[in-house]
């Protein structure tokens, strides 16, 4: 995780993808998944269903879903743009 999210974080400064600096957070979430035909149409139609819940609502509900303890204070900004595609 820490090659991905230096080389990720390198690539956003570099691009100027985002106004300002940008750096990632100390921790990281995963959640792992089966190829499906479910996930695949999930992915196909992203941009559409994050027009209906938010990327970090989602987030939560996977958290809560799956009775991973977390606190507010901990999870990382989002970003809450109802279109984003991530």
């Amino acid at each position: 995780m820490e090659v991905v999210k230096s080389n990720s974080s390198k690539w956003i400064n570099e691009t100027d993808f985002l106004k300002g600096k940008f750096q990632m957070q100390g921790g990281y979430g995963a959640f792992s998944i089966s190829k499906s035909v479910r996930v695949i149409k999930y992915i196909m139609n992203q941009e559409e269903h994050h027009r209906l819940i938010t990327f970090r609502e989602e987030f939560e509900r996977l958290l809560d879903l799956y009775e991973i303890e977390w606190d507010k204070r901990y999870v990382f900004e989002f970003y809450d743009l109802k279109a984003a595609s991530f």
